[in-house]
């Protein structure tokens, strides 16, 4: 495709860090990045619908766990960093990224809600000379069946005056080897001339850009990453109380098989899945494979067996208590960490909660510790009315059960394993005793 003005113009930009980044949702995702941005020399504008996001960042106070707010402070003061929820201020940007949250409805449908609304509300502000690029997990056809009629209907020319690329967040948080910088970048243009647009706008921050044919291989490139780890999970999900029943300890199995140098990648079952992408991402698939008349069967049941890993975890707890002599009615249970996965801040999609709610519902008495969380916060499935206990002698010695939900490391095992009657693991922390039993 011919080189316009504004190709160029816009490639310039990006090369000499004089190009204005925005990016519309500022939680796990866009935030790092945009924090990414500014620490190479950008000027990034973070937006947000969230007031109490936009006012943490202004004021360098961050509301992520691993990032820092000295971090902030020095991006912010140094003008590199602001927050808005003010979506006028898009017409003064070159780059717009969304970052912006694709869940599923009560009916496993994706809910494109968020990005609609936003598009509907920065399209008075959209200008010739911008790049577009979508982050979201969404099902494979998302950009070009949705996105790219509705940039076309504002009047622009895509792949000439106006950019449109996908390319899938990948971010790991609490991961310490792995962050936005260095995790290859998948990418995929409207035309080659987005695909050059995008590359140029990502190179900057990113050190490695992986290039694919269009969005829709980048879509589904995205959504193959986490079924690949939705269906091994589900796997060892479903030999793990197979194995119980046989007496065998499958966290030793697999860490037997992982000594094979080929062929064999280690997965571990655990109370169910959590986080935004592995829970849910399937499922976009699902959906859109039956609009060309397929079933993606083995997706949907390594779902049904990831789902039902919380029942098991209560079915555990309810058995080995009622061979103490003790009904789960009325029982204390101390839940071990609440966020989908340990040493994060991060509630999306946590099996915890479905568990808590498991119990309530069975007569429980349910108290938790988790040192991110001092107060449950309420979520759209679960409003919850409980604080946090101490991780305590006392408290431990008051449980009837202890559920290891989310393996923290600073939780202190020692202290859990002396003065705990009952532990359920769910996570492989302890090895099977008499008092330990793997839920």
């Amino acid at each position: 495709m011919k080189s316009s003005k504004s190709f160029t113009s816009l490639l310039n930009l990006f090369k000499n860090k004089k190009a204005e980044i925005g990016i519309i949702g500022m939680g796990y995702v866009g935030l790092p990045l945009a924090i990414a941005y500014a620490d190479k020399g950008f000027k990034v504008l973070g937006i947000d619908i969230d007031n109490k996001k936009v006012e943490k960042i202004n004021k360098s106070i961050s509301y992520i766990n691993h990032i820092s707010s000295k971090k902030l402070k020095n991006l912010v003061n140094s003008k590199h960093l602001k927050a808005t929820s003010n979506f006028n201020e898009v017409s003064n940007l070159d780059a717009i990224i969304l970052c912006l949250p694709t869940p599923l409805n009560k009916y496993r449908e994706p809910d494109l809600s968020f990005i609609k609304n936003t598009l509907h509300s920065i399209k008075p502000f959209l200008k010739r000379g911008q790049v577009l690029s979508l982050e979201s997990t969404t099902y494979p056809g998302t950009t070009k069946e949705e996105i790219l009629p509705f940039i076309r209907s504002c009047g622009f020319n895509i792949g000439e005056d106006f950019f449109l690329i996908y390319s899938p967040e990948r971010e790991d948080p609490g991961n310490k080897d792995f962050h936005t910088c260095n995790i290859p970048k998948v990418l995929g243009g409207i035309t080659s001339n987005c695909n050059e647009i995008g590359i140029s706008l990502y190179k900057p921050v990113i050190s490695e850009i992986v290039e694919v044919k269009d969005t829709s291989t980048a879509e589904m490139t995205k959504l193959l990453e986490n079924i690949h780890r939705a269906v091994n999970i589900g796997l060892m999900n479903e030999l793990k109380p197979l194995a119980d029943k046989m007496g065998i300890d499958l966290y030793e199995v697999i860490r037997a098989a992982s000594t094979k140098p080929f062929g064999f990648v280690a997965y571990y079952p655990g109370p169910g899945l959590g986080g935004h992408c592995i829970p849910i991402d399937p499922f976009y698939l699902t959906w859109k494979a039956r609009e060309y008349g397929m079933h993606t069967r083995f997706i949907e049941l390594a779902g049904e067996i990831n789902s039902a890993m919380p029942h098991y975890v209560v079915s555990q707890t309810s058995n080995a208590l009622n061979k103490r002599g003790k009904p789960l009615k009325d029982s204390k249970i101390l839940i071990l960490g609440i966020s989908y996965k340990k040493n994060i801040d991060d509630l999306r999609e946590s099996p915890s909660l479905v568990i808590i709610d498991l119990l309530n519902n069975k007569g429980a008495k349910v108290d938790y510790c988790d040192p991110y969380f001092e107060d449950l916060p309420k979520t759209r499935k679960f409003q919850f009315n409980l604080k946090r206990i101490d991780l305590s002698e006392e408290n431990l010695k008051q449980a009837d059960a202890v559920i290891v939900s989310t393996d923290h490391d600073l939780f202190d095992y020692a202290l859990i394993k002396r003065f705990s009657k009952l532990i359920i693991d769910t996570r492989g922390r302890f090895k099977p005793e008499n008092n330990i039993i793997r839920g």
